[in-house]
């Protein structure tokens, strides 16, 4: 009783739009669709009965069938001839264009390696590694030089490796540029 007593004080502009706003959203819950849960992963998605029937009307023509089907269904959605395709799924080009066309690497990149030394030139090349290898001091270029075969740089120039290389076997290295 108290709730119609409350309603009549409602004054008239807001009672139209109360009716407006409850209009709206029984029309807006008659429009929403339920939704429905996706299948799991692994399982087929159902289809709709009239794909069922069409699918199961193709896999019982035969392959003359199915050969003027595809042709009639190309004409009807203007499709183009689509190029046939080798098993593997590409041409095999012959091994002579091969490899012309692949352009031969070029190594950009050199390691050079300290093999040996001799006995008697150990102190001059110690201090060669010393000057020519930047943050050396004369015991870590020592036990460098004495743990060789060693890598002495790597990842560098042509011209570079040439340089180091000329200037260690001056001094009675082995040299080897990878």
């Amino acid at each position: 009783m108290n709730s119609i007593r409350n309603l009549r004080k409602i004054p008239l502009r807001q009672w139209r739009s109360i009716s407006q706003c409850a209009t709206l959203q029984q029309g807006v819950t008659e429009a929403v669709t339920p939704l429905t849960i996706p299948p799991p992963e692994g399982v087929d998605k159902p289809v709709s009965a009239k794909l069922e029937k069409i699918v199961s009307d193709i896999t019982n023509l035969s392959l003359l069938e199915v050969s003027e089907l595809s042709q009639v269904l190309k004409r009807r959605l203007n499709l183009p001839d689509a190029p046939v395709m080798p098993m593997g799924g590409f041409a095999m080009a012959p091994p002579a264009e091969e490899e012309e066309a692949a352009p031969k690497a070029v190594k950009t990149n050199f390691t050079v390696k300290l093999t040996k030394f001799d006995d008697k030139q150990k102190v001059a090349l110690i201090k060669e590694v010393k000057s020519l290898l930047e943050g050396f001091n004369l015991v870590q270029a020592k036990k460098f030089v004495e743990s060789a075969p060693t890598i002495v740089k790597a990842d560098i120039s042509k011209d570079e490796a040439e340089k180091l290389k000329e200037a260690l076997t001056k001094v009675g290295a082995e040299i080897e540029i990878d």
